[in-house]
């Protein structure tokens, strides 16, 4: 049984990003896997307490750490805002992939180097957003899903798969059920 991780880095719980992350979720289970959801909006964490040498993790923070070692592939689902991931994502992200849990640099005079600890795990991305995905991915290059793929890989989890859906502003009811079923699709396979 595939054990899949969705972190929803919505702020809003009425968001279609919760449509989606739900969506995910009852494909996925219907087609034999173990899902957990982490809401990033549900947690408690102080988001300014970043790569501090004195910082403790939270208890929510901890339970995070734990679900992440477990999974087998992790699921991304959030909006982009201002060409990246909501600032509470980018925190939960910073606080819970710190050196000792996801890494672990190496005494090295030359050359930097650093362990691993989070092979074997795989990840996808499921963002919503107000441009055109074409554009976000030709002319502004995708820096929110570079971020988040190069910060996996960092750790040691490769990247899978992106579905990008936009502009959702401008989208009908009958668009957003069209991008539903290609979610419904994507967690079937466990993408």
């Amino acid at each position: 049984m595939k054990k899949i991780l969705i972190i929803n880095g919505h702020p809003r719980k009425d968001s279609f990003n919760t449509v989606i992350t739900n969506t995910y979720k009852t494909a996925a289970e219907n087609a034999g896997a173990k899902l957990e959801v982490i809401n990033v909006r549900d947690l408690i964490f102080d988001a300014f307490q970043t790569q501090f040498k004195d910082y403790e993790a939270s208890e929510d923070i901890l339970k995070a750490r734990k679900q992440i070692k477990e999974a087998e592939h992790i699921v991304w689902v959030y909006p982009i805002w201002w060409y990246s991931m909501p600032a509470l994502l980018k925190a939960f992200i910073e606080q819970t992939f710190m050196s000792g849990f996801a890494f672990r640099y190496l005494k090295s005079k030359k050359v930097l180097k650093w362990d691993k600890f989070l092979t074997g795990k795989t990840t996808s991305i499921i963002s919503t957003m107000d441009a055109p995905p074409l554009y976000y991915n030709l002319f502004i290059k995708n820096p929110g899903g570079r971020f988040l793929k190069a910060s996996m890989d960092f750790c040691g989890i490769k990247f899978k798969n992106k579905l990008y859906f936009g502009s959702v502003k401008l989208s009908t009811e009958d668009q957003r059920r069209k991008w539903l079923r290609k979610v419904e699709k994507f967690g079937s396979k466990f993408k």
